[in-house]
């Protein structure tokens, strides 16, 4: 089981953006990388489409090692590390280590 999944508020730990907090959007292929939303953000130079007819320079989000990420405590939001609880039924979650709460 992942530690760290899609739609997860994360922080960064360490780079240019530490201390920003946002969702993440994707992973790379091989899951080793993350975009989050409004972190690391860098500008490209877009051509003029049906879209955007103007073209111009555009502001998106480039990827984060998850090694720089931390999960977010949804009671203190504060980044926290995650562990795993097994349940009665077999199934497993993710829950915080300092507060116990359990990650949706």
């Amino acid at each position: 089981m992942k530690k760290i999944k899609m739609n997860d508020i994360v922080e960064v730990i360490s780079g240019e953006s530490k201390g920003k907090q946002g969702k993440i959007m994707r992973f790379n292929k091989e899951g080793t990388r993350a975009y989050v939303e409004k972190v690391n953000l860098v500008k490209r130079h877009s051509k003029a489409t049906q879209k955007n007819p103007a073209g111009g320079i555009v502001d998106k989000e480039g990827s984060i090692h998850v090694s720089n990420l931390m999960v977010v405590d949804p009671t203190t939001k504060k980044p926290t590390k995650v562990g795993i609880r097994i349940l009665k039924d077999n199934k497993r979650t993710r829950v915080c280590k300092e507060t116990g709460a359990e990650i949706k």
